[in-house]
């Protein structure tokens, strides 16, 4: 069969791609090719002019659709090979990515209205998205140039462009996308042979005993090939200086730029070895030069912690070991200009504000250890080591598993079937001891979350649950709920929000009105002193307390309250809270030294009403009353 473009656009292609595989409606065509449903008749009438000479034609069924009908099979056996699908992004998240891909490998300008025609878009949705690509370049300092009558163009460094390329290919791979990773190794490696780039890798890593962790060589990976296409492209770096390189990572990349002289053709100009040095250098697990500045910044954020916070680190030796290794490739990141993306960012922001905010906290005074400021990547990846040393250490700013008392006259076997259930369905309750009626009777106070029983009891000092040798679905829902309800929970209600500091505001108003507002009535109210207000100011200048779903917790910097209050305020006109962002619900944090421990556990409740995609819910409050229900109706099913 002869080769040649059959259609006389992609969209025709498209069309009869589709048709040909399933039989849809007409409006279901139109909404896909998002057009009307006269252009796809006039599309499907085009269709049949070009079919009739191959046999065949696209027949429309009253309540069923447009479908392929071939009349002649040896003559539409002769149809031309047609033009190559180009594989159109649907969603806004495909479409960001892929005009992403565009701006960054693309030397020419890129004109809107030839993409929206391609993916048969209206120009004014496309721009939507070409906002999303413009926020998430700004992150690496590169800006998208408008040029009237020629389109648009990025505009920035190399270095930058090679880094928010790298970060995307390592973000799929993370994610697991698989799919993804294979259609970026073709549009942005050009097919690259990843396989034997990583063979040339560890091979050379292992010979001269250089560590690193499967997440540091595989980001290595990716930036080798990004650096390697983009030489090819004639993106050649001309210059990049590096010091105190290490003489072990000098001789292995001296054999990876022998090796990788089969993609380029020679070995690696001077600037791109120094390149590749740091790159080797950033993601090692080594004995550091910054040795020392390394240790002083470990115990400024542990005695920061200690001091403002009282929660102890300074002993775990565990913990000092890992941040002191990630602080010392941290170090070296930050003296060469190598950003490193952290793919769980989001989630842990999201999903544990306790440790990050902390985390913050202790780094926000160590730019006389970095010479920089650290972003947002690296502050996230210390908060996972210090959330697990807090966990270790405390069990703060983590579910806790509920432990209950097991009370039972059943013989063995059918003890050990009640036990099996509840550790089956509820894997956060721990049963801590199984006794006799006898030996309950005996017990004069309950160290346990609660009892459960077989048998009637007499309540002690903790509430009893009473289930039968084959627990009830409803039992078995009591039981869950009750070991879900953190047991301090309705105190901390009670003291720690009231209806004094329950705003609803309907008027428009500036994040810094509010804060201004609410501090000085916490102020006047003698909460807090003036120092607060600044703080507060400083801490959302840090990184935006926005947690997701339009919620935010804005706070100060360390613990400043002289008692402790959550101010609740709902803006269902949204109040605008970082760049394009905007928050409807607020809970303004003013914290005490004296009460942290009991007042960290409201992280729980907002994290919670993040999950539970609570805001519409929380903003339909029309009083405290209304707002309390919903907190403790959240906190018992908090899990």
């Amino acid at each position: 069969m002869s080769s040649k473009v059959l259609f006389s656009s992609q969209r025709l292609a498209y069309l009869f791609d589709t048709i040909k595989n399933e039989t849809l409606p007409q409006q279901e065509l139109a909404n896909r090719f998002s057009v009307s449903t006269r252009t796809i008749r006039t599309d499907i009438s085009a269709l049949n002019g070009i079919l009739s000479d191959y046999g065949a034609q696209v027949d429309y069924t009253k309540n069923i659709g447009y479908q392929l009908v071939v009349t002649d099979p040896i003559l539409y056996a002769t149809l031309p090979i047609t033009q190559a699908i180009e594989r159109i992004p649907r969603t806004s998240r495909e479409r960001v990515l892929a005009l992403l891909i565009a701006f960054l490998t693309q030397s020419n300008s890129v004109k809107l209205d030839d993409i929206a025609g391609k993916w048969f878009l209206s120009r004014s949705t496309l721009q939507n998205d070409v906002i999303e690509v413009k926020q998430y370049l700004d992150k690496y300092n590169l800006l998208i140039e408008n040029r009237p009558y020629y389109g648009m163009r990025l505009v920035g460094d190399e270095l930058s462009i090679r880094t928010c390329l790298t970060d995307i290919l390592w973000q799929r791979h993370m994610a697991e996308d698989f799919i993804m990773v294979n259609r970026l190794r073709k549009t942005v490696l050009n097919d690259i042979d990843l396989e034997y780039l990583e063979k040339i890798l560890q091979n050379q890593l292992e010979r001269f005993e250089l560590k690193l962790n499967a997440e540091g060589q595989g980001y290595l990976l990716y930036s080798c090939a990004v650096s390697i296409t983009r030489i090819n492209q004639g993106h050649e770096l001309l210059e990049y200086d590096v010091d105190q390189i290490n003489t072990t990572v000098i001789s292995a990349v001296t054999q990876i730029s022998e090796d990788v002289s089969y993609f380029l053709g020679s070995v690696l100009s001077d600037a791109e070895f120094n390149y590749l040095c740091a790159q080797v250098i950033s993601r090692t697990v080594m004995e550091s030069p910054n040795q020392a500045q390394s240790l002083a910044m470990v115990k400024h954020i542990l005695s920061y912690i200690n001091d403002t916070y009282h929660y102890n680190l300074l002993e775990d030796k565990k913990l000092n070991q890992d941040i002191l290794i990630h602080i010392s490739s941290m170090l070296s990141r930050i003296k060469y200009q190598i950003r490193t993306t952290n793919p769980l960012l989001h989630e842990i922001k999201k999903y544990y504000p306790f440790a990050y905010d902390i985390t913050l906290s202790a780094l926000a005074n160590t730019e006389k250890y970095t010479g920089a400021k650290m972003t947002e990547d690296e502050i996230s990846y210390l908060a996972v080591h210090i959330g697990v040393a807090l966990e270790r250490n405390y069990s703060a700013g983590h579910e806790r598993c509920a432990q209950i008392l097991l009370v039972s006259e059943l013989g063995n076997a059918a003890l050990r079937m009640i036990e099996a259930k509840i550790k089956r369905d509820f894997p956060h309750i721990k049963i801590n001891r199984t006794l006799s009626y006898r030996e309950y009777e005996q017990l004069s106070n309950i160290e346990e979350d609660f009892v459960v029983s077989t048998v009637r009891l007499t309540k002690k000092n903790k509430q009893v649950v009473k289930i039968a040798p084959f627990p009830t679905s409803y039992q078995l829902e009591q039981l869950g709920r009750l070991a879900m309800i953190d047991r301090k929970m309705p105190y901390i209600i009670e003291r720690f929000f009231s209806e004094k500091f329950f705003l609803i505001i309907n008027q428009p108003m500036t994040q810094e009105e509010l804060f201004n507002k609410v501090c000085k009535k916490l102020e006047q109210m003698g909460y807090v002193d003036v120092d607060f207000y600044p703080s507060v100011i400083e801490r959302e200048a840090i990184v935006s307390t926005l947690l997701g779903e339009n919620i935010a917790i804005p706070h100060s910097v360390g613990l400043l309250a002289k008692k402790t209050i959550v101010t609740t305020i709902f803006a269902p006109q949204g109040i605008v809270w970082d760049k394009n962002q905007v928050a409807y619900v607020i809970f303004l944090l003013a914290i005490s030294k004296n009460e942290y421990e009991d007042a960290m556990r409201i992280y729980n409740l907002f994290v919670n009403f993040v999950k539970e995609k609570s805001t519409k819910r929380l903003l339909d409050s029309k009083t405290f009353n209304d707002f309390r229900a919903i907190v403790k109706d959240s906190f018992g099913r908090l899990s």
